[in-house]
């Protein structure tokens, strides 16, 4: 998987100017997803990451999401504009105060609001979420727009249940300790 932004191949002043970080795959691990959001510091600023927080507060009730979802549109444009180049969609600030906008609306309202401001090829999304357990939930926040997702709670989960598997269990590593 690539995350990143990508160049324009009918410009052939700029076409593969820019760089794009490669992944194994889509599904980051903990330890993966704090690599990109610290890479800024180790490939001479050819990559720089923004945590965009996807949560807002809970006394805001249902009629706050539609706030928090254009605070998030202004949020992420301002920040591409700024230079960033990666943002990590993120609900893990979801606490007893504050409520996550679902993760799918999140991601797709970004990609389409950046797509509408023409920055949409200057920035890959990475989404940092709790909600993502199956196969489902990654193909669609995958079609909706994001590089790459971060199941921070289901791999949280499995570590939980048996500790001795690695940060990103593999299929043979969750047969061997759960299916017997």
């Amino acid at each position: 998987s690539l995350i990143g932004p990508r160049t324009n191949l009918l410009d052939p002043d700029f076409a593969g100017t820019q760089k794009r970080l490669e992944v194994r795959h889509p599904i980051l691990s903990n330890l993966d997803l704090e690599r990109i959001r610290l890479i800024q510091n180790h490939v001479d600023r050819a990559f720089r990451t923004y945590t965009l927080d996807i949560t807002y507060p809970v006394a805001e009730g249902a009629a706050g999401m539609a706030a928090a979802l254009e605070r998030c549109f202004a949020e992420a444009e301002a920040q591409v504009r700024a230079g960033y180049n990666i943002l990590i969609l993120s609900d893990r600030g979801v606490d007893a105060d504050n409520i996550a906008i679902p993760a799918l609306l999140a991601t797709a309202g970004v990609h389409h609001h950046l797509i509408r401001t023409g920055l949409r090829t200057e920035v890959g999304l990475v989404v940092e979420t709790g909600e993502a357990r199956r196969v489902h939930d990654f193909c669609l926040l995958a079609g909706y727009g994001a590089e790459a997702v971060n199941p921070y709670l289901a791999l949280d989960t499995l570590s939980h249940l048996a500790p001795g598997l690695p940060d990103t269990p593999t299929e043979d590593d969750v047969h061997q300790h759960f299916i017997k």
